[in-house]
């Protein structure tokens, strides 16, 4: 016979104790732990093991399948692969539900799909669809917040591809909570994701996220689901990047991007210069760099304003950098370069608005504040990128080749880089001068 054990779920964040206490151990909500009562059972036969062989049987069965997007297909890895769950989150009207319909309205041309909406009817879809200007008379739209209506249209439809739109309007009947609600959200993924595993149905979940930009609800269903991907964009801006946060089929961090059109979201055919936008004239202070976020190198224009210093402190003002790494920056162009700005206020600034968390950023950040310290525009066909240390010597950075490679693709002629970075053999038309020295940079730069 089965015995009862009692244990108390966190309303808040889904976490479990086995004794009710007045504020959970985990997140520190008070009065949020609410009894729920389990059965232990007898542990069942244990299942048959299947050996993993070289040969890969079963791989035709799950061979990916495209979305129409070559973008989103990057950052999943190569396609949509049959039986995962993806968890897709952004911010209200950055357009997760426009990027979904494109990508069911696409699939559903040689796949069975079902859309299923909670928050829109089945005619505000179809008029989204229209104006889209997608036409897929094949797909299936359902408006539908019961979870076990939607499972059996996907199971009658033979799904290929099931898009929820979104979790936190879907309930279940096995979890006695509003839909919403952790233990909701907790109970309706692990029934998605064990419907994608029995049946192949690929399945998208849209998600809410928090003012902190996080997923809504418990880490539990990250862990729960293959992919979690993150819908991000700067404010006032028409670009959409899709991030990776994490994969089972692919490598984490991949971006795609996308921009918005009234046609809907459209992909970014040359990533790598979305953020170069420079001044028709060269400009002292500014430099090209190539960082590299996700998987992809990108050239973002760097900016330095150097102005004598009015009154007060001299101020240190970073935006898309980290401030107190440029204050170390400052320190050691000052004893090893002789690059002294204790009496200026210096600004620096990432055109585009994005931030850069990689150290390739110092070395071009000093040939900008020299640049503009002394007058001198830089050449325009000038790109610079390395780490620099307190001893004043340049690192090299990860994916120099790379780095190098994208510059030359995008027209630059003129590269400073780390002695450790420099090829044996540059690319055709690409002048590479490899310091090792701030001094040694600062001379190649401006003397270019």
């Amino acid at each position: 016979m089965a015995r009862l054990n009692p244990t108390f779920v966190c309303s808040s964040c889904g976490g479990e104790t086995l004794k009710w206490q007045g504020q959970c151990p985990l997140c520190g909500a008070w009065n949020s732990l609410e009894q729920r009562v389990s059965a232990r059972t007898r542990p069942a036969a244990p299942a048959a093991a299947v050996t993993l062989r070289a040969g890969g049987e079963g791989r035709e069965a799950l061979a990916r399948f495209g979305s129409g997007a070559a973008e989103l297909d990057r950052v999943l890895g190569g396609g949509v692969v049959p039986g995962s769950v993806t968890l897709l989150g952004g911010d209200p009207g950055i357009g997760k539900s426009t990027l979904l319909l494109q990508v069911a309205a696409h699939v559903a041309a040689s796949r069975a799909v079902l859309y299923a909406s909670g928050e829109e009817s089945v005619a505000q879809v179809s008029l989204r669809a229209q104006r889209l200007g997608l036409a897929a008379p094949t797909l299936g739209l359902l408006a539908e917040t019961e979870l076990a209506g939607v499972l059996a249209a996907s199971s009658e439809r033979r799904a290929a591809l099931l898009v929820i739109d979104s979790i936190q309007t879907v309930q279940s009947g096995a979890a006695p909570a509003a839909a919403g609600a952790v233990s909701q959200l907790r109970e309706c993924t692990a029934e998605l994701v064990r419907h994608a595993k029995s049946t192949g149905t690929a399945v998208i979940i849209v998600g809410h996220v928090t003012k902190e930009g996080t997923i809504a609800g418990p880490r539990l269903l990250e862990h729960l689901v293959d992919t979690v991907l993150y819908f991000e964009s700067e404010a006032g801006s028409r670009y959409r990047i899709v991030r990776a946060t994490k994969n089972r089929f692919g490598a984490a961090n991949e971006l795609g991007f996308f921009a918005m059109t009234p046609g809907g979201l459209k992909e970014v055919k040359n990533p790598a210069a979305i953020f170069l936008a420079r001044a028709p004239e060269p400009a002292a202070g500014s430099i090209v760099t190539v960082a590299r976020d996700g998987g992809r190198p990108l050239l973002i224009e760097l900016q330095a304003l150097v102005d004598p210093m009015r009154f007060g402190a001299p101020r240190r003002v970073a935006q898309g950098l980290d401030a107190n790494r440029l204050a170390m920056l400052l320190a050691a162009a000052h004893r090893h370069a002789g690059l002294s700005l204790q009496e200026h206020d210096v600004f620096v600034n990432v055109v585009g608005g994005i931030e850069i968390c990689e150290t390739a950023w110092d070395l071009p950040v000093l040939i900008a504040l020299a640049s503009s310290l002394r007058g001198r525009a830089l050449p325009a066909q000038l790109v610079a990128f390395g780490e620099v240390g307190l001893t004043g010597e340049v690192r090299p950075v990860p994916y120099g080749d790379e780095r190098l490679r994208e510059a030359r693709a995008q027209g630059f002629g003129i590269a400073v880089v780390p002695q450790g970075n420099a090829p044996r053999k540059a690319p055709a038309e690409l002048k590479v001068a490899g310091v090792a020295r701030i001094a040694d940079a600062l001379e190649a730069a401006l003397g270019a």
